[in-house]
């Protein structure tokens, strides 16, 4: 058991996780975010229904990057807002999966599952810090959405990309 054990540590100490010239799957990081920022969508619009009563206050927030902010006086469902809300959610999510892939394949942060999880929470606890304090500057609507469920919401979606990202990525 402690030759195992020693092994296993001895297999850490060898992975660095310093800069490396090492290109990122593009693909499969911008399919990583795609597929997280579905997966958050999902879980969001299920704890919005259950917990406030109106699902689509959290799509009105997202379309209003699209169509402005008149849509967020618009009640109830609106499929122009569900449209815009989807569009800029998946194109958001597409972007932020290309960022995490960015940073993680130079550093090894895809070496394994332990490192994708970690890196895809520090990820997403830092683009909440970024959307809810730097972002609400420009767009000062989204600061309602402030708040450790938004933050959960955030780290699931970096989760889910480094954990998509390193089961999905081609090894070279």
């Amino acid at each position: 058991m402690s030759s195992q054990l020693g092994t296993y540590f001895h297999g850490l100490r060898l992975q660095s996780h310093r800069w490396t010239a090492r290109e990122p799957d593009w693909a499969i990081g911008a399919l990583s975010g795609f597929g997280a920022g579905g997966i958050v969508m999902l879980v969001e619009l299920a704890y919005a229904a259950a917990m406030s009563g109106d699902p689509w206050r959290v799509p009105r927030l997202v379309a209003a990057l699209a169509l402005g902010s008149p849509v967020l006086q618009v009640g109830g469902y609106s499929l122009q807002v569900l449209i815009a809300a989807l569009a800029v959610h998946y194109l958001l999510g597409t972007f932020f999966g290309l960022v995490l892939a960015a940073l993680m394949a130079p550093f090894r942060l895809d070496s394994s599952v332990v490192m994708a999880v970690l890196s895809g929470a520090v990820f997403g606890v830092l683009l909440y810090l970024f959307n809810f304090y730097v972002i609400t500057s420009v767009l000062p609507w989204f600061a309602e959405m402030r708040g450790w469920v938004t933050v959960l919401g955030h780290v699931e979606f970096g989760v889910m990309a480094g954990l998509i990202y390193r089961m999905l990525e081609r090894r070279r």
